[in-house]
């Protein structure tokens, strides 16, 4: 129109084959052309295929939420439809709906704030926003509209399953945002005026009054959260800052020069160093024809199978270090051309990183360099010794490329054994005495190489306990297998513990159905309910970092 310039184009980042298009158009405009009011608006997420030119020659803006609960729920309390006056105080159960709206608000606060902690936070970091609070805060009130009682059932699942919970892929991380939902949709918000929001007693919801009274206790609540208030241990905050920390300076090393000062060595003659280092500690390729015949496929011991597939795994991941490093070698020597896959191993290894053609044939590992190195190692001797001396009384359950296959196995020979039904079968887990054991149990199978993260097991009451403090990772002792009937599972307090292979947690779903990063569950005993546990985001780890 005459009195209107502007053209809106929303969610960019979901029209990434248009882009090139748009940079193109936005190249185009002419100062001399174009109506001095004519305005472009774009929203979009982040994203790396927004284009860079645009970005550089527009005004950008961010909405971001705000740091900290404080500041979050003042927020909430200041945004439609909340932060209208009729609607806020209209509602036929207003005590019982102004009490579940501040827990509500309370709630989104947190699974944001969630996000800083890593992957005791979410597994994946969500982008939960402010349209799930509209929405879920609408749908409270009609629902206490509509009825003379809570249907606490509803309003919890339309929250924790579909408005938040349909931005959660990951079924630890739903069972994690239920758990904490129930904090604050639960009868003791409205039925006890002294029901707190954590163990400090700082944060409840208030009593009935009106809008400003709420917005003046938001205001007098503390800036700085302790971990607790997330339902997390005080070590949480040194993962925090370590997980900031690492961000820092991996940014420092995106502008890393390559130029180096007078008498230093150059990054060809380190390269050529470093390659030359790891070649001669990595050990000659599987022997797999003979590793066949010397364990041939058996119906009673599916464990030789097990360790002919690790072989060949293995086996191709040594053939594309091996050759990526003598081909880096050449290259440095300009025997051969330095292509850009060679290029990413050689600027990789400058700045102590695992190579992305390593990765791509490799086991998940979030080690440095020379950690990985040591790590892939010690996996090869671990496979080498069980080849020389028959299988281990205790397996290296980190060491696996494949940890599923050696859990199957060790359920086929049961079922084989017992002549059940490998399909009802499961585990469960018994945390055994720091000892060594020097002989196989009579079934399943000890295992051993695990890191609780987020707890620590105590030995002399053998229960999950709270994790020392500064102590970020407890490990764990032999673990024996116990396959057995699902019918026959015993009832006890138990938490339901993922294991993961790295400490990221998050994976994809590869093609054969498992996630790349998550194991199994273990059930390991505990004398809290385990939605302490869930809160803490306490799992198992197959490796450290370093």
């Amino acid at each position: 129109t005459q009195s209107t310039w502007g053209v809106v184009l929303q969610n960019c980042h979901l029209a990434v084959s248009w882009m090139g298009t748009l940079e193109r158009i936005c190249e185009e405009f002419k100062p001399e052309e174009v109506h001095p009011d004519f305005r472009l608006w774009l929203t979009s997420y982040p994203s790396p295929h927004f284009p860079v030119a645009v970005l550089q020659n527009g005004v950008k803006m961010t909405n971001e939420p705000p740091r900290g609960l404080k500041l979050n729920i003042y927020r909430s309390y200041l945004t439609d439809p909340i932060s209208d006056q009729e609607f806020f105080s209209s509602n036929l159960q207003s005590k019982n709906f102004k009490k579940l709206l501040f827990g509500l608000c309370y709630f989104h606060a947190l699974v944001q704030e969630r996000r800083k902690f890593g992957p005791l936070g979410w597994n994946i970091p969500y982008e939960f926003n402010e349209t799930d609070l509209r929405i879920s805060t609408q749908q409270l009130n009609m629902f206490l509209n509509q009825y003379d009682h809570i249907p606490f059932d509803a309003i919890s699942y339309l929250a924790g399953e579909c408005n938040y919970g349909g931005r959660v892929t990951d079924n630890h991380d739903r069972r994690t945002l239920t758990t904490i939902l129930k904090r604050f949709y639960c009868p003791s918000i409205v039925e006890d005026d002294g029901y707190k929001f954590d163990s400090s007693g700082m944060y409840y919801a208030p009593p009935d009054g009106e809008y400003e009274s709420y917005l003046e206790y938001i205001k007098n609540l503390p800036i700085i959260q302790s971990p607790e208030v997330f339902g997390m241990h005080p070590n949480a905050d040194i993962s925090k800052e370590q997980k900031e920390t690492q961000t820092l300076f991996d940014n420092i090393l995106l502008t890393q020069a390559r130029a180096t000062g007078g008498g230093q060595k150059s990054p060809d003659e380190i390269i050529d160093s470093v390659a030359q280092d790891i070649l001669q500690k990595l050990p000659k390729n599987f022997d797999t024809e003979s590793a066949l015949r010397r364990y041939p496929t058996e119906y009673k011991q599916s464990m030789n199978t097990v360790l002919v597939q690790e072989m060949v795994r293995f086996n191709n991941l040594l053939i594309v270090i091996r050759s990526s490093l003598i081909n880096i070698q050449k290259a440095i020597k300009g025997l051969v051309v330095m292509s850009s896959d060679l290029e990413e191993v050689f600027l990789s290894m400058m700045k102590g990183k695992i190579p992305g053609m390593w990765m791509a044939k490799s086991y998940p590992s979030l080690k440095p360099l020379g950690g990985y190195v040591n790590d892939f190692i010690a996996r090869l001797q671990f496979l080498d010794d069980w080849y020389e001396h028959g299988p281990p009384s205790v397996f290296w359950v980190s060491g696996f490329y494949f940890t599923q296959a050696f859990l199957t196995g060790v359920q086929q020979n049961y079922a084989r054994k017992y002549t059940i039904p490998i399909d009802h079968l499961t585990f469960d887990f018994e945390v055994l005495d720091e000892k060594e054991y020097k002989h196989p149990p009579e079934d399943g199978a000890y295992i051993k190489g695990l890191y609780l993260d987020g707890a620590r097991w105590d030995r002399k009451i053998r229960r999950l306990a709270e994790s020392h403090s500064k102590v970020l990772f407890d490990p764990v002792p032999v673990i024996q297998l116990v396959p057995l009937k699902r019918d026959d599972m015993e009832e006890r307090p138990i938490y339901e513990c993922p294991v993961y292979k790295t400490s990221e947690r998050r994976g994809v779903l590869s093609t054969t159905g498992h996630s790349t990063n998550f194991v199994m569950e273990m059930r390991l005993p505990t004398d809290k309910n385990p939605e302490h546990w869930i809160e803490r985001g306490v799992a198992l780890m197959c490796q450290l970092n370093n």
